[in-house]
């Protein structure tokens, strides 16, 4: 799909006001990506000589956004309408280059296929522009396309200026257009501001065009989704609806459960093996990739998690940068998170964070734990309560702990500290020194019985509650004798 007598010219200087946002219009996002980067990335696949992004309000962060995805930025200071965008982008496009496709940054839902349909129609029709328009249901605040009666553009007329008969046109211009530069920079030259915003508008060039005799012509895009764009915060939930029910309804087609789908978030680099079942409520988030045959239960969020084959997240775990190997049973309610790796069939159960730590083939930690910056051999079982205590107040130490240990209940394991293989920890201990393998570490007080002490406590208590009762007693009999008077 190479076109290299095409540049790409990405509209993305604009704030966004009716977003009333601090943020640049493009930088919102909606489908797990900023606007502009679904912009870019259905554009990189037809291979165009360059695309270039016209940046001004926040030009630093917008940059920052599409400069890792090979695209050139020109800066628009101060913005004077779209026209003008296209102006700066001149002097970033190549001599050698005949056409330009422009489009706004916001319209993040536009196809690659749509964009090179546009291509190929624009060549075929030798026309000096050609727009891409949608029908829509409603199309009341659209600009719409008036045709003549061979097909081509007579005009664009915005919905303020529309006559009666033209309110009934349901086509609309989506501000997607390809032009023939050779045409185009011409008529730009003559533009005036000639409007309340003192702006210069692809659309007057597009009537300079007309005006002189030029062909312009529309191609309807087969979804009219593709055209939305984001100019308000009810658009962007509308775009995200989308994106999340394209991306659900693929995953689907590759062999995975949804219950409830529309219940479930799912990013676009997001990927999922076949016979994996997902639960209501479930957020799959970043780079996450799950295998074949998992099963993630109601309301887990994984974010740029990796789960191996045959993976059960059970309700409401939180699993963030960390790694899941084939097996591992994780929840409810665990959380795991940066760099938290789990070999074959071990198991983390309710109210267990690890952090910054392996636990090896087997091992079981199932209640109530935390486990950071440790190390924890095959087989070993960790009891209920077990603290790993990692942080000094201005350094984190590592724990590590040996193969087939067994640490009991309440135990809390002061690092740097190591406990050998096949080592007992009694419960309730506090391990500060070293626990040789196979040894049995304890680090608790000792205890004492003491005969008698709760009955003689009882007697005690008994004897002071006394007075208390009696004195309540004649204060009830002194008012009822002065209620009687």
């Amino acid at each position: 799909m190479a076109n290299p007598d095409i540049a790409i010219v990405i509209l993305a200087a604009g704030k966004g006001t009716r977003l009333k946002s601090a943020l640049a219009k493009v930088l919102h996002r909606a489908g797990g990506r900023p606007l502009v980067e679904h912009v870019v990335r259905a554009c990189q696949p037809l291979k165009s000589r360059e695309i270039i992004a016209v940046v001004g309000h926040q030009a630093e962060d917008v940059t920052a956004a599409v400069a890792p995805l090979g695209v050139k930025t020109a800066l628009q200071q101060p913005q004077r309408g779209t026209g003008h965008a296209m102006q700066v982008a001149r002097r970033a496009i190549p001599a050698r280059v005949k056409f330009a496709i422009l489009l706004p940054g916001d319209a993040p839902l536009i196809r690659t296929e749509t964009l090179a349909a546009l291509a190929a129609a624009h060549r075929e029709s030798g026309a000096a522009a050609t727009i891409l328009s949608a029908e829509i249901e409603n199309p009341a605040g659209y600009g719409r396309i008036v045709r003549r009666d061979d097909g081509s553009v007579s005009a664009i007329v915005e919905d303020s200026a529309l006559s009666a008969d033209q309110r009934a046109i349901r086509e609309i211009n989506s501000s997607i257009y390809c032009f023939s530069l050779d045409k185009l920079w011409p008529c730009l030259a003559s533009l005036k501001p000639q409007n309340v915003h003192k702006e210069l508008y692809l659309t007057d060039a597009i009537a300079v065009l007309r005006q002189k005799g030029e062909n312009v012509q529309a191609v309807l895009a087969a979804d009219p989704d593709e055209v939305l764009g984001c100019n308000t915060r009810s658009d962007l939930a509308a775009v995200d609806a989308v994106f999340r029910r394209r991306k659900r309804a693929a995953v689907m087609d590759d062999g995975v459960t949804l219950e409830l789908p529309d219940t479930i978030v799912i990013d676009p680099n997001v990927t999922i093996g076949a016979d994996t079942r997902i639960e209501p409520g479930v957020q799959l988030l970043g780079h996450t990739r799950i295998g074949a045959g998992c099963t993630v239960r109601a309301g887990s969020i994984l974010s740029d998690a990796v789960l191996e084959d045959n993976v059960l997240v059970k309700p409401y775990s939180i699993v963030t940068a960390s790694h899941l190997s084939t097996g591992v049973q994780v929840g409810p309610f665990a959380h795991l998170r940066d760099g938290a790796r789990l070999e074959e069939n071990a198991r983390v159960g309710n109210f267990v964070e690890v952090k910054k730590s392996v636990l090896g083939e087997g091992v079981k930690s199932m209640h109530l734990t935390y486990l950071g910056d440790a190390r924890i051999g095959n087989g070993t079982n960790i009891g209920a309560g077990t603290i790993t205590c990692n942080y000094d107040g201005v350094n984190k130490n590592p724990t590590t702990i040996g193969k087939r240990v067994f640490i009991g209940s309440d135990s809390a394991l002061v690092a740097p500290v190591r406990i050998g293989d096949g080592a007992y920890v009694g419960a309730g201990s506090v391990i500060t020194k070293n626990v040789p393998p196979d040894a049995l570490g304890l680090a608790r007080g000792q205890q004492v019985n003491k005969l008698g002490w709760a009955e003689m406590r009882r007697r005690e208590m008994a004897v002071i509650a006394k007075p208390a009762k009696s004195r309540s007693r004649k204060k009830a009999k002194r008012k009822t004798s002065r209620m009687k008077k």
